[in-house]
């Protein structure tokens, strides 16, 4: 029996004046809602609002308990989140002192509470002011890489790796620094009375198409001892067994089988089926107490063995190898609560549109809410699961190391009857970063402390993610594997753990392009077992970067652009690798489209590098998936969920049948990759066109790719039938049709960069297409069309965007709604259309100044 508490207030600690406050939420919304501070993503407010982290806030509620509930023997009060140094009275007397964003706080109120006019009130601790007195404490600081301390009026005093709450809201190379406090989730009393089952965990100890056989892990709280009749009921089966219950809490075991059962399977593989467990205790025929939970049955496990090559690193479900599809999530809002049902349910459809089988939770933001996990398991999307802990070292006292194996265990029992998790991994970049074995290794933390020091910070290190983390995956959710930290190569005993992003061993994260200035074609040559981080930054498009710019900012090193930009040299990266592979934007708004289509076809160049390895590499998760506010940055949505040009490049890049064409020197290689089950045999059929549509020649010849399998089908010669050609004015256009006739995959290839190529007006036409009620269209140029961008009235997506249009070659996109008709997509009208192409934003080069 649950009752919400709610019709909360808020004011600073200091102050009489209470005002509204909206519970989930966070005191930077309730400042907002009240008109008491600026909007924090538009222009440099961020600057303005760092006055809020460093005060106490209190937030009160009065309520009364119905009588039903109140005469229940057992009432607790729950705070599935609090952010997070939260003293909480209840009738003015203290009743709980927390201090982790990430854990659950449950409060036995029974003795405190009255049947009526209750006050509920809760202190927020400033955890700025926290952080420094236990940084002053300790002595010495941690490193904290993203720790936006100088924008945190603190200069260089990290406080960030103190607190248990999502490290981001310290800022990030693509996020602000807005550290907040407030209650984070739900605040509701509970009441029982003689018996309750207070968690059911299917655990899957071994799950095949034959048989499923799964363990009912109960935990059971009972007032007193006595017999009952235990049910379990799933899949339209039921058992039974009479158990004897002592006082006080108690957890059972029992192990079942289910013949035949359907299985959960992630996307592209089959169906995402999933089973209502319910448990009851009956006495006397009457249920005394049940509770009910929903998995899918699947096998899921990390696969690392020895071959040729090093060792394997990759995923496999129900029996079956998964290559891994992806990207890295972030929280989608610098304010968490700030994102609704629509909103996950936009990223996740939005993954699966595009062909994901992979999200990473990356471990510098927060355990996700309920509904982004339901929504994995809907669509079939797999989740690597970090731990919150990411590019910093963390103190290890008895209490924060407690904090952490409280906050481990509410969080993976929160999570583990979620068919899509399928790893849990303690951290990001730590072990890299700290590079304990090796004295040159690292980003160069650990040469800033004393010997002591260092053998007292890595304890830590090894208490937490080499002992406390994998002890509680072990015990609570034995049937996921647990990986330390991202990148690394293996847990070994022989000094050798340390991550150095090795091709042949583990998992890396490959940064040269981007970081270092190294070129696209690096990604062909830069390819691991598993790679779980890469990528490039665009620009959103101008819709959304004047939320937070006026036209008159609209300039790379302009105050504003530069604050919407937390990657140091970001801006003037985007412009360097631009200045190499794109034409020069005819003004600034040309620049951010020419930023898009640069992002896009560095991410190409990697995803299909590869896939192409498939086998040796595994798994492919480029940075990053969507934005916590209006930025520059890495991702492939920006914050308003509007598709990049990468993620139309990523959903064609990403299809379960890809052609692929590579050429390095004079060769030029066909690549098909299959990630279907059956073998595929058909046609593959290659076509050169000069940009005015006019065929110079072909070939076609029978193909055919294996399951599960990548393989080159065909090798040309540059220098032999295409050497007459003029190389910045031909495109190559192949594609694999299956035996049936019907195109699989089509692929271009230029024998340039973008930037050389003699595009001229392009003449694009767009028609209606027949019987499609006004949803899908058909386009035609008269010229070479390079990246053609469809914009639409409507919010929603095209099932294909930044595609090129080769005369006498039509292609015919739909268009679909976002959030029609209670849906994530549904066709519809897309309102005025606008249409554009590179030639409509090449020109000069543009000026870096600002009017």
């Amino acid at each position: 029996m649950k009752w919400p508490v709610s019709d909360w207030t808020f004011k600073n600690g200091d102050d009489e004046q209470w005002l509204p406050a909206v519970v989930p939420g966070c005191i930077h919304t309730d400042l907002l809602r009240n008109g008491l501070i600026p909007e924090p993503f538009v222009g440099m407010n961020e600057k303005q609002l760092q006055w809020i982290d460093k005060r106490d806030w209190e937030y009160a509620t009065a309520f009364d308990v119905s009588k039903e509930l109140f005469g229940q023997s057992k009432l607790e009060l729950v705070f599935e989140g609090l952010d997070t140094y939260a003293d909480v009275y209840l009738n003015e007397r203290l009743i709980l002192q927390a201090d982790n964003m990430f854990r659950i706080w449950t409060v036995d109120v029974k003795p405190h509470l009255l049947a009526s006019g209750n006050r509920l009130r809760i202190r927020f601790r400033s955890p700025i002011q926290e952080g420094l007195a236990k940084l002053e404490q300790l002595g010495y600081g941690l490193p904290a890489s993203n720790d936006d301390s100088k924008t945190g009026e603190l200069e260089d005093k990290k406080v960030s790796v103190f607190t248990r709450k999502a490290p981001y809201h310290f800022g990030w190379d693509w996020g602000p620094r807005f550290v907040t406090s407030g209650i984070c989730s739900p605040v509701y009393l509970q009441g029982w009375s003689g018996v309750r089952i207070k968690d059911l965990f299917i655990r899957q100890d071994d799950v095949t198409e034959a048989q499923a056989r799964v363990t009912a892990v109960l935990e059971i709280e009972a007032e007193q001892a006595g017999a009952y009749e235990l049910r379990l009921d799933a899949a339209d089966q039921q058992w039974q067994r009479t158990v004897t219950l002592k006082p006080g809490a108690q957890t059972m075991e029992w192990t079942i089988l289910i013949e035949h059962p359907r299985l959960w399977w992630s996307r592209g593989l089959g169906e995402q089926h999933q089973y209502d467990f319910e448990a009851s205790l009956m006495q006397d025929a009457e249920v005394a107490a049940q509770l009910s939970v929903r998995t899918g049955l699947r096998s899921v496990k990390l696969i690392r063995r020895p071959d040729g090559h090093g060792s394997t690193f990759y995923f496999e479900v129900n029996g079956v190898p998964v290559f891994a599809k992806g990207a890295n999530h972030i929280p989608n809002d610098s304010f968490a609560n700030e994102v609704t049902a629509e909103r996950y349910r936009h990223e996740i459809a939005s993954a699966a549109e595009s062909n994901f089988t992979m999200l990473r939770v990356w471990g510098g933001g927060f355990y996700e809410q309920r509904a982004f996990y339901e929504l994995c398991d809907e669509y079939g999307i797999l989740v690597w699961q970090d731990f919150m802990f990411a590019c910093s070292m963390y103190p290890g006292d008895e209490p924060f190391l407690n904090s952490v194996k409280a906050e481990a265990i509410d969080n993976i029992r929160r999570l583990r009857n979620h068919p899509s998790i399928a790893l849990w991994c303690g951290n990001n970049e730590i072990d890299a970063a700290w590079g304990n074995y090796d004295e040159n290794a690292g980003w160069g933390w650990k040469k800033q402390y004393t010997a002591e020091q260092r053998e007292e910070i890595w304890a830590a290190y090894e208490a937490v993610f080499h002992r406390i983390l994998p002890e509680a995956v072990a015990e609570l959710a034995p049937d996921i594997a647990y990986w330390p930290s991202s990148p690394m190569q293996a847990l070994t005993n022989d000094g050798n753990q340390h991550a150095t992003n090795n091709s042949a061993h583990g998992d890396i994260h490959y940064w040269a392009v981007w970081h270092a200035s190294e070129p696209f074609e690096h990604y062909n040559d830069n390819i691991g077992r598993f790679m779980s981080e890469y990528g490039f930054q665009s620009f959103p498009e101008h819709k959304t970067v004047r939320t937070y710019a006026e036209e008159n900012e609209m300039a790379l090193d302009s105050d504003v652009m530069l604050h919407h930009q937390k990657n140091g040299r970001g801006n003037f990266l985007i412009k360097e690798y631009s200045e190499k592979y794109m034409k020069d934007p005819k003004d600034f708004q040309s620049f951010l489209y020419m930023s898009q289509v640069l992002q896009a076809e560095g991410m190409k160049t990697a995803i299909e590098a590869h896939r192409r390895k498939m086998d040796f590499c595994m798994g492919t998760l480029y940075w990053q998936m969507n934005d916590c506010w209006p930025v520059a940055s890495w991702s492939s949505m920006d914050y308003l969920g509007r598709w990049k040009a990468v993620q139309y490049y990523v959903k064609r890049s990403f299809s379960d049948v890809l052609l692929s064409i590579y050429q390095h020197g004079d060769r030029i290689e066909f690549h098909l990759v299959s990630d279907k089950q059956q073998a595929i045999e058909g046609t593959l059929s290659w076509s050169l066109y000069d940009f005015a549509g006019k065929l110079l020649a072909e070939e076609s010849q029978a193909a055919s790719i294996a399951p599960n399998a990548a393989a080159a089908v065909l090798t040309l010669s540059a220098g032999g039938q295409f050497s007459a050609y003029d190389p910045n004015r031909t495109v190559l256009v192949a594609q694999f049709a299956g035996s049936d006739g019907e195109v699989i995959d089509r692929a271009d290839h230029y024998f340039a960069y973008s930037k050389a190529l003699a595009l001229e007006e392009p003449g694009v036409a767009i028609e209606t297409a027949e019987g499609s009620e006004g949803t899908a269209f058909v386009l035609t140029a008269r010229s070479l069309a390079k990246q053609v961008w469809l914009q639409s009235e409507e919010e929603g997506i095209f099932s294909d965007n930044f595609f090129d249009l080769v005369p006498g070659i039509p292609v015919t996109v739909r268009f679909s709604k976002r959030n029609a008709d209670g849906q994530a997509f549904a066709p519809a009208s897309p309102g005025r259309l606008a249409v554009q192409s590179m030639y409509d934003f090449a020109g000069a080069a543009i000026s870096s100044k600002a009017e």
